[in-house]
């Protein structure tokens, strides 16, 4: 374990992982990726098998009260499945974990569990089983196995210079609507029941997974693929890293969700500055050759009624991620994001 963790109280999310992915790194039969990427895949018959896991804690990821049972259920699943579609895999089979309180009442874990329900039909999966057990506060857990179908799964380390960076739909509602659940109720009243800040709220408690966009991206060409969920500006280097590649991204390109050009007008807030940094938009990030940039756009288009922006490109410079400003002036892309361990 290096010297970050093991001296020192206070290590990064990013630190954590490399320590484990050190850790369990010896060669297994069956497994094609192990820890490290969104999810991963492993031999599980005809087709290669995708499995993740990901944790909901209260405290952390949401607070009671904020959102509801049921809207908790249903992302508990979405963020699991968000995982997978980031593979370009399709969901099967998931299992529940969950962390209960004394005092947690029936109706509470059956809402919980309809929200679970609701997205696991959605998405065409399964729930098949789980564990219960007390905590001091709610944990959900939930662990996904999904499968690709066609050809291989799409990791975060085949990116090549020269490939173009694009990401699916819109970014920064979802940090927009944290901002909105978090603001003084005096200075968002009357934008509470507009069209805007209801959508905002959707992206937070109630975020898509793209499946099918991850399959198609998967067919038409990607070279590398994660999904966005602790923020631009931290996910887009870790592909970076994993590939052994730069990237040079111009801000005036990115997709920025349009309600947070109301949410500014009522809070201040900087549509770019949520859209770079703002976590759990779950829209894939992903790397293609330039030839492939206009077909898959079409084809997301036409078939889900996604967009698809190209935002920069990749290049020879290993870790070096560049932002261009509006003006043509360029930097270090500020790494703002969602660190579960950072200070």
């Amino acid at each position: 374990m290096n010297r970050r963790l093991s001296g020192q109280a206070r290590f990064s999310e990013d630190d954590l992982i490399a320590a484990l992915r050190r850790l369990l790194s010896a060669d297994a039969p069956g497994v094609h990726v192990g820890v490290g990427d969104d999810a991963a895949v492993v031999d599980l018959g005809r087709h290669p098998a995708v499995v993740t896991t990901d944790l909901l804690v209260e405290g952390v990821h949401f607070r009671r009260g904020a959102t509801s049972a049921h809207d908790l259920g249903y992302k508990a699943i979405a963020v699991n499945v968000s995982d997978v579609a980031a593979m370009g895999g399709s969901p099967r089979y998931g299992t529940v974990g969950l962390g209960l309180r004394t005092g947690d009442e029936a109706p509470f874990v059956m809402e919980l569990y309809g929200g679970m329900l609701e997205a696991a039909e959605e998405y065409g999966l399964s729930v098949v089983g789980g564990d219960l057990s007390r905590a001091d506060r709610v944990v959900i857990a939930v662990t996904l196995v999904g499968e690709v179908a066609r050809g291989h799964a799409v990791t975060r380390a085949g990116a090549t210079p020269g490939d173009r960076i694009v990401v699916t739909g819109a970014l920064g509602a979802a940090a927009g609507g944290l901002r909105l659940a978090q603001s003084d109720p005096s200075e968002v009243t009357e934008s509470l029941g507009t069209d805007w800040a209801r959508e905002l709220a959707a992206s937070l408690d109630r975020p898509v997974a793209r499946v099918g966009e991850g399959q198609s991206l998967a067919q038409a060409g990607a070279t590398a693929m994660m999904d966005i969920s602790d923020g631009l500006s931290t996910d887009l280097p870790r592909l970076c890293a994993e590939s052994g590649v730069g990237a040079r991204i111009r801000r005036a390109a990115l997709p920025v969700a349009p309600a947070l050009h109301d949410l500014q007008k009522v809070l201040g807030t900087d549509p770019f500055d949520l859209a770079l940094h703002g976590g759990e938009d779950y829209e894939l990030l992903v790397t293609m050759p330039a030839e492939a940039v206009e077909p898959a756009l079409r084809k997301l288009g036409e078939r889900y009624g996604t967009s698809l922006a190209e935002i920069g490109e990749i290049t020879e410079a290993p870790g070096e991620v560049i932002l261009v400003d509006d003006d043509g002036g360029e930097g270090p892309l500020e790494r703002r994001g969602w660190d579960h361990f950072g200070g």
